[in-house]
């Protein structure tokens, strides 16, 4: 008798270009993920809208230039499937069925809700949807019933309201979804090039899709140990901005000769950001030959996205007529 493989379901808000602390902390594990799992990955579309609907102006584009990343990253449409939220109209319905069992107070204790509302303040988060997205969170994961997602730390709030949300729909209607554990990703750190989190809207990252000519000027520029103002000066690997990235892309030799030429003040920061522009052009280079493909076959993106929504669907569809009957909804065929 065949065994059926675990699934695992996560999606990523198209609000930007992709960088280094999203490849280290979600694509990396989505590759790795897609050799072991039943795998869907999807554009988060919906998602952006919640923050974003004021401004759409760069949402498809963001959707399409996002799906090129992963591609390059190394997911395989032939290994996992890559689909469009908004096209898997099961999405809504399941998140719209779902929260005629959520209280609202769920919703209004969500630290990510409160942080947000409090921190982003340029942006209109006045609306329900912004309010009500861990249910639609929470359809996106439990619409392919998987037993794991892949998270970070900090989103692990998400993944306990997914999981109460999926316990009480199986108290009130009887068992439909597995309560999914959080699949933590190893915690990778990422500083922007000014010491601050990585972020498109700081202007303080190195992109997925920059070219070295891009990239070596950022780096120069890049922040080190503050205290080493000169060769001569003994520097503090354990303070410094850029050996996080050594620790990612250099060899374990290359790490050790680093601190110690760094503590000893034998290797000045100028060689050392040699050394990691050597290694990072050697760790994208595989990544922008594939974007390069991608970008000689325009219709490659879309074609993959449109055959993911479509196995999506007809996952998604299953699962929405089992919700449908065990809510007591008629059903009047096709």
């Amino acid at each position: 008798m065949a065994i059926e493989r675990l699934r695992t379901s996560s999606g990523m808000r198209p609000t930007g270009p992709l960088h280094l602390g999203h490849y280290f902390g979600v694509l990396k594990n989505y590759v790795a993920i897609q050799e072991e799992r039943e795998a869907y990955y999807f554009v988060a579309d919906w998602h952006a809208l919640t923050t974003d609907f004021a401004d759409p102006s760069r949402l498809r584009d963001n959707s399409l230039e996002m799906v090129k990343d992963w591609l390059a990253a190394g997911l395989d449409p032939e290994k996992c499937t890559i689909f469009l939220q908004s096209a898997v109209k099961e999405h809504a319905e399941l998140s719209l069925l779902l929260s005629m069992a959520v209280p609202v107070s769920w919703l209004e204790r969500n630290p990510t809700y409160k942080e947000q509302q409090l921190n982003i303040t340029d942006k209109d988060l006045s609306n329900a949807g912004f309010l009500c997205y861990p249910v639609l969170m929470a359809a996106d994961i439990l619409m392919y019933k998987p037993q794991g997602v892949p998270v970070g730390q900090d989103q692990l709030p998400h993944i306990e309201l997914t999981r109460e949300i999926c316990r009480r729909f199986n108290g009130l209607y009887g068992a439909t979804f597995p309560e999914p554990e959080a699949m933590l990703t190893p915690a990778a750190k990422c500083p922007g090039l000014d010491g601050r989190k990585m972020s498109k809207s700081y202007n303080n990252g190195i992109f997925l899709r920059d070219t070295m000519a891009d990239i070596t000027p950022k780096v120069r520029g890049m922040f080190t140990d503050p205290s080493r103002l000169r060769k001569a000066d003994p520097g503090n690997p354990d303070v410094c901005n850029l050996y996080p990235y050594h620790v990612l892309l250099s060899s374990e030799q290359e790490q050790k000769e680093i601190c110690e030429g760094c503590r000893n003040a034998t290797l000045g920061c100028v060689d050392c950001k040699k050394i990691f522009l050597k290694n990072l052009e050697a760790f994208l280079e595989p990544l922008q030959q594939r974007r390069a493909l991608l970008e000689q076959h325009p219709t490659m993106v879309m074609d993959v996205l449109m055959a993911g929504s479509q196995r999506a669907r007809t996952f998604a569809a299953n699962t929405l007529e089992e919700v449908r009957e065990k809510m007591g909804l008629l059903h009047l065929g096709k």
